[in-house]
């Protein structure tokens, strides 16, 4: 049976709102959490983008879900301080933390002041930086030189358990190169068949462990709302790649939104003010065979949301 669990959106909600929303989704019912983890907003109209680690301590400490982050090592993260902390976190928590990790994205990343590498330099930096957090959460002294370099470094506290390390795939391609690695999938809401393939995908090439939704909807009481509450938060979140992973401040990303119509982000935010239609939807993408869907409102303001997903959403989900 499908888990629904809560997306916190660090871009859009300062920490202590957001601290306050995951301890109102646990309240609400939903059985778990996961969050972003971002140093800019895609977004001047967003304008937050609260220390991920930090709050998921809090967080974590505050409710009794399991809740999970996205983590891209290798330039902002170094490999053995992502080990430490989610080994810490772990430890602190044993069997509710999971990360994903992914290759990144120039918004966040471009802050350190290092080059931002071609695509497949960064993926094969991940790849380094899986093995390294791989071998320091096994307790190993780790030094390593390639496109990450790692000192004798050791991680003293860690959970009995490894924490799982999740993969970001969007596209069929990322999904089976990570397949290899993983211990388990996450994705994002895209048309049913690209998903279906990307789900496939990295089972045909062995991927293991459990598959993860992401699930971008806007909510509100009319549809008119709906769809101006998408549009004006997640209307920089409709390019593809390479824009989308190349482009380096919330500006650009504002300047190459200017013209985004409010049907482009239909395409990618369910939006309707009718509850059993959101449901339906949800269930669609849980026919595919999703372990958790992360439920996403795209609204800054979280309040009537969570209202309705107690009320009727979860309550009619989980009837099944």
């Amino acid at each position: 049976m499908t888990r629904y669990g809560y997306h916190a959106s660090h871009e859009q909600i300062s920490p202590g709102r957001l601290l306050a929303d995951v301890r109102g989704a646990e309240r609400a019912g939903f059985e778990a959490a996961m969050c972003s983890d971002h140093f800019m907003p895609w977004s001047a109209r967003q304008g937050h983008s609260g220390f991920a680690f930090a709050w998921l301590g809090a967080a974590l400490a505050t409710t009794s879900l399991p809740i999970g982050s996205v983590n891209a090592p290798g330039q902002r993260y170094h490999p053995a301080i992502v080990a430490q902390a989610t080994a810490t976190l772990g430890e602190m928590f044993p069997g509710r933390y999971w990360v994903a990790l992914g290759s990144g994205q120039a918004m966040n990343e471009h802050v350190t002041g290092d080059p931002w590498p071609r695509k497949p330099a960064r993926q094969e930096r991940l790849e380094e930086c899986v093995e390294v957090i791989r071998r320091l959460h096994a307790g190993e002294e780790v030094s390593h030189d390639g496109l990450v370099h790692v000192d004798r470094a050791v991680v003293h506290d860690r959970p009995a358990d490894p924490i799982p390390l999740y993969a970001c795939a969007i596209s069929p391609a990322t999904a089976a190169r990570v397949a290899g690695w993983a211990d388990g999938l996450i994705t994002i809401n895209q048309p049913l068949e690209h998903v279906r393939e990307v789900v496939d995908t990295y089972r045909d090439a062995g991927g293991r462990g459990p598959l993860l939704l992401q699930l971008h909807l806007s909510w509100a009481p009319t549809t008119e709302e709906a769809t101006a509450v998408a549009h004006d938060q997640w209307r920089t979140n409709v390019f593809a790649a390479p824009l989308s992973l190349d482009l380096p401040t919330p500006e650009h990303f504002d300047i190459a939104a200017e013209h985004v119509t409010a049907e482009t982000v239909a395409a990618g935010v369910r939006i309707s003010s009718d509850a059993d239609q959101h449901v339906a939807w949800i269930r669609e993408y849980a026919a595919l065979g999703f372990d958790d869907i992360y439920l996403h409102h795209v609204g800054q303001d979280q309040r009537a949301w969570l209202d309705l997903a107690a009320r009727h959403v979860l309550p009619a989900l989980k009837e099944r």
